[in-house]
């Protein structure tokens, strides 16, 4: 890849960083891994709780290489187009909700203005933490914020008419 030697998309490590050349975006490469992840994750939300839990899990520990990987190939921390850490944000948002576009949409907004105001303590964590951690646990923390978001929309039945249809 011109842009960034060291990197291949052929790589299947440097092609779940790059969230499938969705991060390569010149602008908003976050905002457009996000909405890559977006099949993915409505696929998930059919499956049982233990089931998405394990595969959030195993993605969020393999994340921790594949973002430090490609983080030392590119030679900076946390570069925009390392996405792969959004696309984990986003499981963790819509974990143990029911599979609804209504509620996707959302949980993709929610999670987006988590991660990028990143409010305390998630400005914290992405300020102390280096490497493959620093780069996948700001996004795990937003999109944790915004499952709790979500989840009090739902036990409060705010737009539950759209929330709550298939």
């Amino acid at each position: 890849m011109r842009r960034f030697p060291g990197l291949s998309l052929a790589n299947p490590v440097d092609l779940l960083a790059l969230g499938f050349g969705s991060g390569l975006a010149p602008k908003a490469p976050g905002t457009f891994g996000t909405l890559a992840a977006v099949p993915l994750v409505y696929l998930m939300l059919w499956l049982d709780v233990t089931s998405y839990s394990v595969i959030t899990a195993v993605c969020a520990v393999l994340g921790i290489y594949i973002c430090r990987s490609a983080a030392d190939k590119m030679g900076v921390h946390d570069h925009p187009a390392i996405v792969w850490d959004e696309f984990v944000g986003l499981m963790f948002t819509m974990w143990a909700l029911p599979a609804n576009l209504g509620l996707l949409v959302l949980g993709f907004l929610v999670f987006r203005i988590f991660d990028i105001l990143k409010p305390w303590p998630i400005s914290w964590l992405d300020k102390r933490l280096r490497g493959g951690s620093g780069i996948m646990l700001d996004d795990v923390l937003a999109g944790i914020a915004s499952n709790i978001v979500l989840q009090l929309i739902l036990a409060t039945q705010i737009g539950s008419d759209w929330l709550t249809a298939a």
